[in-house]
């Protein structure tokens, strides 16, 4: 049983850097944690304190002078109300001065830089490579700072293993001259030739600490787009990164018929980040009394203050332990506004995890993730429970479209979706798989506005519904995806190129006035692309045209003639 939900939202971290992306959001230390309290209640304790000593100093100030006695002769009630009135006045300026003005200037969301988020949240033997020590550390090769070097002789040296390439940006301080001596020392190292691999066009210093390590340069992936969609009574150009020919056009014409029929609506259903660490005691006994303990309510309060006091945005909804033997998985949920965060959740799930070592002193922690959140793989539990954003999304599709744009029928629809999404996905022992294509529409969104492409996996679940509505006349299409893992800030969000993807979309950057609310938008548009590219394949399939097609968007015919020249043989 999970502890008690909440009307918040979730999200969720990772430390792993061999399967699982790093995202600096959110590490930031806030000002209140050098205290036991939530920063609003500390800023209001010491805001009262510093005006009601100053009054109660002024109005004694004033009583001396009118009683001609010395200024320097004090009681005690004064010597106190003298230290607090310096202790709330430090206070003030240390951390609202410093800190919290900055966070007014500066967004709520954006991300801490590699150095601060290593020394704050990187955990003992992270596999995070330590550019703080590499730029103290001075390297030189024939006996001179390496950037005073040749970029030749620095790839000879790179590709030599005389100077470690993960330091090259903290010694150059050039991140592009970094990318090119480390691409040209990969092609040295390899006798392979990288020309096809562009260089230019990047903002290499946004990747740092960010997006990816070890740069050499980057791929270029065509982006179409396709619109609009008419969704919630709001339309949208959805920009589609891929290099399968035929997709965007045919997302097109989905998009094309659920406009002419009206529109598409969608619900959110649970917006909420999990991470599940794992932990192991001595005896089974032992392990119970964790479970018991951290799913009984009394107990919740205390640990949603615990995990809460993290983070500005990450809200506590629940807790759902799992035994295996002397092992107990315990799956947090959280919400974390607009990141996607699954470091927020991970920073909060390791504050929870050192209270309950001192409550349980025996308890041995594994690991911060024990796969049962579950992260970049296909899951029951993500299936049925859901993780990240819930979404359902339908529309009601007129019979002259599916007749005229579709050209097919509503019939042939229907008994199509039963024998291939439903009867055939059920043979294949899917989870989550009872759909055409939605990792194709998914895959294409989150290419174009910079989410973890491995989250496609579970964010892809789908179960695609078709029945015939209004007397047999018209389609009622839906679908339902419980995962949806995105979000507007962090990670590669703040590249050029992806948020100028999600500004198309309107959703760039945090919602200022509701948080949460531009990622939870990006998860109901990525519901309605899938129900458009649902709806199109399908037709395309029911009416025998996907091979023509793809024929015609995917290989020339130019390309066909060259490979067969007699088309009779």
């Amino acid at each position: 049983m999970g502890v008690r939900a909440a009307s918040h939202t979730t999200t969720q971290v990772e430390f792993s850097c061999s399967t699982e992306q790093v995202n600096y959001q959110e590490a930031k230390l806030l000002p209140s944690e050098a205290l036991p309290w939530p920063v609003s209640f500390t800023n209001k304790i010491f805001i009262v304190l510093f005006f009601s000593s100053s009054y109660y100093l002024m109005k004694r100030w004033n009583e001396k002078i009118r009683t001609s006695m010395p200024l320097h002769m004090v009681n005690l009630a004064e010597i106190l109300a003298l230290l607090a009135q310096i202790a709330s006045f430090i206070y003030m300026i240390g951390f609202f001065g410093i800190d919290y003005a900055h966070h007014i200037v500066k967004s709520a969301d954006e991300p801490i830089s590699y150095g601060e988020y290593k020394n704050q949240v990187a955990p003992e033997g992270s596999c995070l490579p330590d550019l703080k020590a590499e730029q103290k550390k001075d390297i030189k090769l024939n006996g001179t700072a390496l950037a005073d070097n040749e970029d030749e002789d620095l790839a000879l040296a790179v590709s030599s293993g005389k100077v470690p390439s993960y330091s090259l940006e903290a010694q150059l301080g050039d991140c592009t001259r970094a990318a090119a001596i480390r691409k040209r020392g990969t092609e040295l190292m390899t006798a392979k030739s990288l020309d096809g691999l562009p260089l230019r066009g990047m903002d290499y210093q946004s990747i740092l600490g960010q997006c990816c390590e070890m740069v050499i340069g980057h791929i270029q992936i065509p982006v179409g787009v396709a619109g609009p969609l008419l969704l919630d009574g709001c339309e949208y150009m959805v920009p589609l990164a891929t290099t399968e020919g035929c997709l965007v056009a045919s997302t097109n014409r989905g998009f094309k018929a659920i406009h002419q029929s009206g529109g598409a609506s969608s619900v959110l259903l649970k917006d909420g980040m999990t991470r599940a660490p794992v932990v192991r005691f001595q005896n089974l006994q032992r392990a119970a009394e964790l479970k018991f303990y951290v799913e009984n309510s009394d107990n919740f309060d205390t640990i949603e203050s615990i995990f809460n006091r993290t983070s500005r945005f990450a809200r506590l909804q629940n807790i759902h332990c799992a035994m295996a033997g002397r092992h107990v998985y315990i799956r947090f949920r959280c919400s974390t506004g607009d990141a996607m965060g699954m470091n927020m959740i991970s920073k909060g799930v390791q504050n929870v995890l050192s209270y309950l070592q001192s409550v349980f002193p025996d308890l041995e922690n594994i690991s911060v993730s024990g796969n049962f959140c579950a992260d970049k793989k296909p899951t029951a539990v993500n299936w049925i429970e859901g993780r990240g954003k819930s979404v359902v999304c339908e529309a009601v599709i007129k019979e002259e479209v599916v007749t005229k744009v579709l050209k097919t029928s509503v019939s042939a629809l229907v008994e199509l979706n039963v024998v291939k999404n439903l009867a055939g996905s059920a043979l294949a022992g899917a989870i989550g798989g009872f759909n055409a294509h939605a990792s194709n529409l998914v895959s294409a969104v989150f290419l174009a506005t910079g989410q973890d492409p491995a989250q496609n996996i579970e964010s892809s679940q789908c179960i695609t519904l078709m029945e015939a509505v209004n007397e047999g006349r018209d389609l009622l299409i839906s679908v339902t995806l419980p995962s949806i893992e995105v979000g507007t800030v962090g990670g590669g969000t703040q590249l050029a190129s992806q948020a100028a993807c999600l500004n198309l979309l309107g959703v760039k950057g945090a919602n200022q006035s509701t948080p949460g609310k531009n990622a939870q938008t990006l998860a109901r548009i990525i519901a309605g692309t899938v129900l458009a590219g649902e709806l199109s394949l399908m037709s395309a399939l029911a009416a025998g045209q996907l091979v023509t097609s793809h024929l015609k968007y995917n290989r020339s015919s130019r390309d066909i003639n060259a490979q067969n020249p007699n088309p009779q043989s």
